[in-house]
């Protein structure tokens, strides 16, 4: 396995050639307006998506562009806070109906098989003229298709990285991890840091890890079985012991003092990337996604990259979608959404803005736009994803049932880390509720 340390010169020139190769040719045409789209016709829709202010003004000059270029098409945008808030209220738009609900938005997860296999989303064939999908390599659509039909398209791509403050580790005088590192040596070098009584520049203590379960154990189960978390038809692919494996790597970080107490493990579950115990300099080690390189790197002055521990020869890491742009099956004006939709996706002035915010795009022709502008974290963030290009795994998409994996994932941790179960007990209860919820 490799870190991205000397690799940042080549990385974004890298993935553009990977993903040409592999998907279609065919080009986008952002100003198509065939079918029912008339340009004359005065047209309100509504966007929803999660992020914080930040994302809702980047998307907000987006949208002005936008309507720059269709003055018809007023455009109501009605950002929240997470992906639950979205969740929640699509829930309940799509129980009512649909028709109140936002004529594009975001999703992410199950979600788009989902509500696909529901018959909430727009079909993206019936609207092909306004919405080109030919581009996407076919790996970046598994999670949106259902009985063969595309209901959204790929925001960018992530992955599942390991982020090592080599500040920190100098500071402790424990070895920076190398290529090819195992969980025996995260675990050695995480509790020598934790215990080490070291603190940050605002005296609060410095832990080994900062660990959210959710960010790393569809990894770890991709090491260790020959699928992941689920199979190809939507059924597990882990068992009882595989789960139970990476209790105990939780059991001996917080053993070995490399974790605090679970009551901090736990309140930091919800707490955003800019507040994390890494980004403001008090762990060594984190897991998340490649896309926080950009805040994850204001944790210190040598902040890196690299691939997870692996006790087998395979990374379990998986070049994932970020998000979904889909669009409301019973939107008024499906033409009109789905010109919404390939501005953010496909429009060359859009990708100036959005850059890699939500993730490495993979569409080859707007990556070319946006490669040539990435420097600092986001290059370094997309180096990593070239490495993982090679390296990495292709992952079934998470069944329906799937969408309580991150709370039952927590549950189970928690259950551990309190010693209130074993790892076995809190694996097997694991796999009797997710299993149950698959079927």
């Amino acid at each position: 396995m490799r870190t991205t340390r000397s690799r940042v010169a080549i990385g974004s020139a890298a993935v553009a050639t990977a993903l040409v190769l592999t998907s279609c040719s065919a080009g986008t045409d952002t100003t198509a307006t065939g079918g029912g789209f008339d340009p004359d016709e005065d047209i309100e829709l509504e966007i929803s998506w999660w992020g914080d202010d930040n994302r809702a003004t980047l998307f907000g000059e987006v949208i002005d562009l936008f309507e720059d270029e269709y003055p018809n098409i007023t455009v109501v945008e009605t950002p929240v806070g997470s992906p639950d808030d979205l969740f929640n209220r699509l829930a309940t738009d799509f129980a009512a109906g649909g028709d109140t609900a936002p004529d594009v938005f975001a999703l992410g997860g199950a979600k788009p098989q989902e509500y696909g296999g529901l018959g909430a989303l727009l079909d993206l064939a019936t609207v092909s003229e306004q919405l080109e999908t030919s581009n996407y390599p076919d790996f970046s659509l598994t999670n949106a298709l259902v009985d063969d039909k595309l209901y959204g398209l790929p925001t960018g791509g992530n992955a599942t990285a390991a982020f090592i403050n080599a500040d920190i580790f100098e500071q402790a005088g424990v070895d920076v991890p190398a290529d090819g590192w195992t969980w025996d040596d995260l675990i050695e070098a995480s509790n020598a840091i934790g215990s080490a009584g070291l603190v940050n520049a605002d005296g609060k203590p410095i832990y080994g890890i900062d660990l959210r379960v959710q960010d790393i154990l569809g990894t770890y189960a991709g090491q260790v079985s020959e699928v992941g978390i689920y199979d190809w038809d939507g059924q597990l692919g882990v068992d009882v012991d595989d789960i139970a494996g990476w209790f105990e790597i939780e059991k001996q970080l917080l053993e070995g003092g490399a974790l605090p107490d679970p009551t901090v493990v736990t309140a930091n579950w919800a707490l955003p990337p800019d507040q994390q115990p890494f980004t403001l300099g008090q762990a060594a080690v984190t897991f998340g996604y490649s896309n926080l390189m950009g805040v994850y790197a204001g944790g210190g002055e040598d902040v890196q990259i690299m691939l997870p521990p692996s006790d087998t020869d395979v990374s379990g890491v998986a070049l994932l979608p970020s998000a979904f742009w889909s669009i409301n099956a019973a939107s008024k004006h499906p033409e009109a959404a789905a010109l919404l939709a390939s501005w953010f996706l496909n429009e060359p002035a859009a990708a100036e803005l959005i850059l890699d915010t939500r993730g490495v795009p993979f569409n080859p022709d707007t990556l070319a736009v946006v490669a040539p502008l990435l420097s600092g974290p986001s290059q370094v963030a997309a180096d990593y994803v070239d490495v993982v290009l090679t390296e990495g795994v292709v992952a079934p998409p998470q069944p329906a049932g799937g969408s309580i994996l991150n709370e039952l994932a927590q549950r189970m941790e928690s259950e551990v880390l309190f010693g209130r179960a074993t790892a076995q007990e809190a694996a097997q209860r694991f796999i009797d509720e997710l299993g149950a919820a698959l079927q």
